[in-house]
């Protein structure tokens, strides 16, 4: 009897197996401090990439803080660290422009809701057949997207407005560019070089931390000492209000619980919960799922890859959903797992996701502690820093190295995906992509797929065969891209041919349009008077087969197991037929 009973993915399967590999002080200090360095890496990046995306700073601490601790607690990878990234700002910036921040809150909690049903039906598995050159095309052109979206602010400019299309923001950029501020720029390049120096220092110290830390000095200095000069900070341009109180730059309070469609719409009024709203945010709710299950399962697969540990996919799915569910009542916006992130994490000695935890302790005690400081941070040093965000995301090296070395088809496909990505969105660079991947790989299946006529005499089992009896050697999977190709061969026989044997050990699996084919290609010798043995079918093939009316029928089709028992039926038909005309072709 058939186990039918759902198997519904465990929680938190990555901090279980921590534990369960041995966990006692020693590993807690291990895990203390990867979350302290972590943690002082998450809170620039995240304030940086709320600010790309067009929500206040706070929001983006938020989501660390409530969603790196809840995916962390119940997902399915030890060491992967969620929180806001850099590839979400060209799905999340379109939203917060046409939905507001109440808009973007609810389409995360939905698209959390779409990545717990994916952890919950267990289609973890399903992502790894996305092809990597959809992945490196789109990851490069959001990397283009995300550093065309900093230059304002490194320069210092005030461009009228910057809207979702690249190529309208690139006008509007060069338009405000005779208003370019010396003082930003020399801030935002001074930034710059430290977060890109600092490294080859191999200091323990951050280069995050290194590098905003020099860019505020440098803000602070000139805002007290320099007359008339004023470097825009977060202070500057965010304000806050809350429950009566306000202030500038960000809210020196822990994130609170608020629904998200009681937030501002596009219009600044509190969103209008309705059918219509959920039905326009389902489509980039289900882009945001897609992306966050891309990402978050690369992550962890990187993860696995620096450890030598394995990951629950499906666990890991489940809570990336929970924590995407959860950080939209607290104002957080999307998260997923973050590989820079991760593998900082893993190289400060992270053992469990505990670190991940500590790491969103950390961001909440800057928040609560460090708001006035955090509100002295430049904005062209968080753009500089989303400028190395950007690079790094764009892995330049395997983008060209792909492109010189891969095969047509797939530097195509990764060109297309980029230039997408860039010009239009990447939604439509995803879908088209895989979408030409998958024709790609129809296409050299069916390359690989053939039929071809065999001469007895190189085969020992069929040697002897009678002279009418014809052996063709069919190879690969018959599918609709396939079937026709492979079984053309066989409607044109020789005349002299009365019986016909395909090997088919070497076919793996046919699909319904092959079994159309082959049912015509059956009817169509039947007419010609040629009998058909086909050999070495799986049981399972043959059931199928037999259900499309695929039946034995004497002296005119049957199965065999091997060859040596086809050549026998074949020398028994062939001998009880009696001579037979010669048939027009």
């Amino acid at each position: 009897m058939q186990d039918r009973r759902i198997h519904v993915p465990a929680l938190a399967t990555g901090l279980r197996a921590a534990f369960r590999s041995g966990y006692g002080l020693a590993q807690l200090r291990r895990d203390l401090l990867a979350g302290l360095t972590i943690g002082i890496v998450a809170v620039p990046l995240s304030m940086a990439l709320a600010i790309a995306t067009g929500v206040p700073p706070q929001h983006g601490l938020y989501t660390a803080i409530v969603a790196g601790a809840v995916i962390a607690l119940t997902g399915g990878s030890r060491y992967s660290v969620s929180g806001p990234t850099a590839a979400f700002v060209v799905i999340l910036f379109p939203i917060v422009q046409q939905y507001g921040m109440g808009g973007l809150l609810l389409a995360t909690l939905m698209a959390g809701m779409i990545l717990l049903v994916l952890g919950l039906t267990r289609m973890g598995g399903l992502i790894r057949f996305v092809p990597y050159p959809v992945v490196l095309g789109f990851t490069a052109g959001i990397a283009v997207v995300i550093a065309v979206l900093q230059i304002p602010d490194l320069l210092g400019l005030d461009p009228d407005g910057m809207g979702e299309h690249f190529t309208e923001n690139l006008g509007r950029i060069v338009a405000a560019l005779p208003g370019l501020d010396p003082v930003e720029l020399g801030i935002g390049l001074m930034t710059l070089a430290v977060l890109i120096l600092w490294p080859r220092l191999r200091t323990p110290l951050p280069a995050p931390l290194v590098g905003l830390a020099a860019g505020t000095l440098a803000a602070w200095a000139v805002n007290h000492w320099l007359g008339g000069a004023q470097v825009d900070t977060i202070a500057s341009r965010f304000t806050w209000t809350l429950d009566g109180e306000s202030g500038t730059g960000i809210p020196p309070l822990p994130p609170h619980f608020q629904a998200p469609w009681r937030l501002p719409g596009p219009d600044g009024e509190p969103l209008s919960l309705s059918f219509g709203l959920i039905r326009d945010l389902a489509g980039p709710a289900f882009a945001i799922a897609m992306l966050a299950a891309i990402e978050s399962l690369l992550c962890a697969v990187v993860a696995d890859g620096l450890t030598r540990t394995r990951h629950d996919p499906n666990a890991e799915l489940v809570g990336q959903g929970l924590g995407n569910i959860a950080a939209p009542f607290f104002g957080g916006i999307t998260a997923t797992a973050a590989i820079a992130r991760t593998a900082t994490n893993i190289r400060s000695g992270a053992v469990s996701p505990l670190s991940a935890v500590v790491h969103a302790a950390v961001v909440l005690l800057a928040v609560v502690a460090l708001a006035g400081v955090l509100g002295l941070v430049p904005m062209a040093a968080l753009a500089a820093l989303l400028l190395v965000v950007a690079w790094n995301m764009s892995e330049a090296r395997h983008f060209i190295h792909m492109l010189r070395s891969a095969p047509a088809g797939d530097v195509a496909i990764l060109v297309l995906c980029f230039g997408l990505t860039v010009l239009f969105d990447m939604v439509l660079a995803v879908g088209v992509g895989v979408a030409l991947a998958a024709a790609l790989f129809i296409r050299r299946m069916a390359l690989l797929t053939q039929a071809e006529a065999v001469p007895p005499q190189e085969d020992p089992q069929v040697r002897h065969l009678p002279a009418g009896v014809a052996l063709y050697d069919v190879n690969g999977p018959l599918f609709f891209g396939a079937a026709e190709k492979a079984l053309t061969s066989l409607h044109t026989v020789d005349p002299g041919v009365r019986t016909v044997i395909m090997d088919m050990h070497d076919v793996p699996t046919m699909d319904a349009t092959a079994i159309v084919a082959l049912h015509t290609l059956i009817d169509e010798m039947e007419r010609q008077g040629v009998a058909l043995i086909l050999v070495g079918l799986p049981t399972r093939i043959i059931v199928k087969l037999r259900r499309a009316g695929i039946r034995k029928r004497a002296g005119h089709l049957t199965y065999a197991s091997d060859l040596a028992r086809a050549a026998a039926v074949a020398r028994r038909w062939h001998g009880a037929r009696q001579p037979a005309s010669p048939r027009k072709r």
